[in-house]
């Protein structure tokens, strides 16, 4: 449930502009590495910046190879305290690449012992996905359930634009780092093979994208029981600051197939996007009048399309058909304004 904390109306969730830029770098300055979505690069921010308004403007009427940034801006000043992405499809210019965790059994009856060996396998398995990501709230604003406003917002976006998008939709978690940014996992795999850093690494595939793995990586499995004692605890786990967001994801409906990201080993998890829980329980309303005051629990309400869709909390009397005029006027809500509301 979103705390009540949140004032109904007081933030929204919005599309990003070219304008944001220097908000959305500041916020990227904070991530602390390993968040590839949102690289610390004006030029490639700049690039995923008009690469989402290009998909905004876009008439589609199947998933493509688009971007929507998504930010949550305080209605009053304009502050933007965070960022949400949904990829319409992955895997579109080169293949999506994580390792799938698989094991075998032997028996040895002359040593009388049995060995489950655990293995990892370079796949493509989510080509053709769709991907919400990017999420990421300013430290200062990490309490009273607004992580849960804009992460939630993502998924009534896909639903207001549902042929955008596919039947599944994956997460990729950011994996364990220590205190300077370094992946055990990639320490112990991927920097034998890349012979570069995992912050290095993390860069380059922020600004280029992940072809190098696919041109460098072996294709062979690799035996987990053949790496340090570091990276094989790292696999599967989120990072300290991803716990929350990991809750969020299962919450919402999502599940671990033992996919891991390829650069450290963090978990992916996946759905149905028709199964998801803000997807499923939500409603339609047209309003039909604006209230002085409504005494109900907030619900989470999206409004418009592509570059007029916004998502904030506001109470809902008349099953939707009634809004606070309060909360409506200042996000531009008019009696005969569509909605889409889910409870919190």
């Amino acid at each position: 449930m979103i705390a009540p904390s949140i004032l109904p109306g007081e933030w929204r969730v919005r599309p990003a502009r070219a304008a944001d830029l220097p908000a959305v770098l500041e916020l990227a300055k904070l991530t602390g590495g390993g968040f590839t979505n949102l690289p610390q690069d004006e030029g490639a921010l700049a690039r995923r910046l008009a690469w989402s308004d290009a998909s905004f403007a876009r008439q589609a009427t199947a998933p493509e190879n688009e971007l929507y940034l998504l930010l949550l801006e305080e209605v009053a000043t304009g502050r933007i305290g965070g960022t949400g992405m949904v990829f319409s499809r992955v895997g579109a210019e080169w293949p999506f690449y994580s390792y799938k965790i698989s094991s075998l059994t032997q028996t040895s009856k002359e040593l009388d012992r049995t060995l489950r060996i655990e293995f990892l396998s370079l796949t493509s398995d989510f080509d053709g996905a769709s991907e919400v990501g990017g999420l990421f709230l300013h430290p200062d604003l990490r309490t009273g359930g607004l992580g849960r406003l804009l992460a939630r917002a993502r998924y009534l976006f896909i639903a207001q634009h549902r042929a955008r998008f596919g039947d599944r939709v994956i997460a990729e978690l950011r994996g364990v780092m220590d205190a300077d940014g370094n992946s055990p996992f990639w320490d112990a795999l991927g920097a034998k093979f890349f012979g570069i850093s995992f912050p290095e690494a993390d860069k380059f595939n922020a600004v280029h994208g992940n072809q190098f793995i696919a041109d460098l990586m072996p294709r062979h499995p690799v035996y987990t029981n053949l790496l340090s004692d570091d990276a094989r605890a790292a696999i599967g786990q989120p990072h300290a600051t991803g716990r929350a967001a990991l809750a969020m994801l299962l919450a919402e409906g999502f599940g671990f197939d033992n996919y891991v990201d390829i650069f450290d080993g963090g978990p992916t998890v996946n759905a149905r996007i028709d199964d998801l829980k803000s997807i499923r329980g939500a409603r339609e309303a047209e309003v039909a009048a604006l209230a002085d005051a409504i005494d109900a629990p907030p619900q989470l309400v999206a409004t418009g399309t592509l570059h007029g869709f916004q998502a904030f909390l506001s109470p809902l009397a008349d099953e939707g058909r009634s809004l606070p005029a309060a909360i409506a006027q200042p996000l531009g809500i008019a009696p005969g304004t569509r909605i889409r509301h889910v409870d919190c």
